[in-house]
């Protein structure tokens, strides 16, 4: 038995007067993931815990097969582990976002998706004038990098994620809490070392946002998780563009895959990602393919894009993997969002989200399409959806 989890991330999403009262899921033309739900088990789960921000960093940790109200630590750690930062046991690693600030205003969370060349010109900037024994800036992809803090004292604060104050207030959307002032010193701090860079000076000729400041947020130490393996009996892979998937991956000893042309944006090589996945199916006994494209779209507002996104994922990552199954027998699928994400909104939301679990063994025929509404209809419910892991696997997973 060969297992293949779909996650298109943010997918779930809620009515729009625009789309006559339909879902981005409804409107989208998904023929492989209709037929998923329809030919297989249909229903509604929710992979973030009561008083857990609803997020990746945490919604990735439950579709992996793990609690995150036990496990989860902060999303830094599982970035740094994709990063190979080794941690102590008093280290705490900070996510850092390079993003816009105009004025007080956070104007981009992605700096324009500035390139992963300029943003290490900038991050090793940062690092020669702010870095020091106990603060170490690492670079990540794109817009997404890592703090290492090693010194005195919890960074035990309350942070935000930037992409979720988008247009609002820099200072009243800043770190809180214990330890909140060395956060607000350093994210101050850059902004006059990024303003001024020579990085920006061309960034704004060319009429690209600037990467003129860091954002410190999900910040956590080192978490304690078992060995995927060890739980469920089966070798795991792992198929992303995002540093915080792989990381998760590397920390519960998954191959992580890389796929060129995998950007972790809208623009991501969908057919490259199928390709790969069906191959790692030839050899691993479980691969995990995450797509980025509908929650960044949903960030930017951008309807069409992420309509698109998963018609992209349907055609290019679900039907190829499907058509596998077909061929090789002997594959069970199950396909989820990690969590809700408003394109009206731009923002994260709690919420369930529609599962399909399709293949051998799996003998409930829903005869509905993938869709909120449908999966709402089909009254199949799992409770927590780190427990989906289980009941795809056939294994509890203890």
């Amino acid at each position: 038995m060969k297992y293949c989890v779909i996650v298109p991330d943010g997918a779930a999403d809620y009515p729009l007067a625009r789309l006559d009262g339909k879902t981005p899921l409804e409107a989208a033309r998904t023929p492989s993931m209709d037929r998923a739900a329809r030919e297989g088990l249909l229903g509604l789960t929710d992979h973030v815990p009561p008083r857990m921000t609803p997020g990746s960093s945490v919604a990735m940790m439950s579709v992996a097969g793990y609690d995150p109200a036990r496990c989860f630590t902060g999303r830094g750690p599982l970035e740094a582990a994709d990063l190979g930062i080794e941690m102590g046991p008093r280290d705490w690693a900070v996510r850092c976002n390079l993003i816009t600030a105009a004025a007080d205003t956070l104007v981009d969370f992605t700096a324009g998706h500035i390139s992963t060349e300029e943003a290490r010109v900038l991050i090793e900037a940062l690092d020669a004038k702010l870095g020091s024994a106990q603060l170490k800036f690492h670079v990540g992809t794109s817009y997404r990098h890592v703090l290492l803090y090693g010194g005195p004292g919890a960074l035990a604060a309350e942070t935000v994620p930037p992409h979720d104050v988008v247009g609002q207030p820099l200072r009243d959307n800043y770190p809180r809490g214990e330890n909140s002032r060395l956060l607000v010193d350093l994210m101050e701090r850059s902004r006059a070392i990024l303003d001024s860079h020579d990085v920006n000076h061309v960034r704004r000729d060319l009429g690209k946002n600037p990467a003129n400041m860091i954002w410190l947020w999900g910040q956590g130490i080192r978490p304690d998780l078992a060995g995927f393996e060890g739980r469920f009996g089966v070798r795991g892979s792992v198929i992303s563009g995002v540093n915080l998937v792989r990381g998760i991956g590397r920390l519960v000893g998954w191959e992580v895959i890389t796929v060129p042309g995998a950007t972790a944006y809208v623009d991501t090589d969908y057919a490259a990602k199928g390709r790969y996945a069906v191959d790692a199916l030839t050899r691993c006994d479980l691969v995990l393919v995450h797509i980025e494209a509908p929650d960044e779209a949903s960030h930017e507002r951008d309807l069409r894009g992420k309509i698109r996104a998963l018609e992209c994922i349907d055609r290019d990552i679900v039907g190829p993997i499907m058509a596998h199954g077909d061929v090789e027998g002997g594959l069970r699928i199950l396909i989820m969002p990690d969590h809700v994400t408003s394109v009206e909104e731009g923002r994260h939301k709690r919420g369930r989200v529609p599962f399909a679990m399709w293949g051998r063994g799996i003998e409930a025929a829903s005869g509905y399409r993938y869709t909120e509404a449908h999966a709402e209809a089909a009254d199949v419910e799992v409770e927590h959806g780190w427990e989906l892991m289980s009941h795809l696997v056939g294994r509890s997973g203890a």
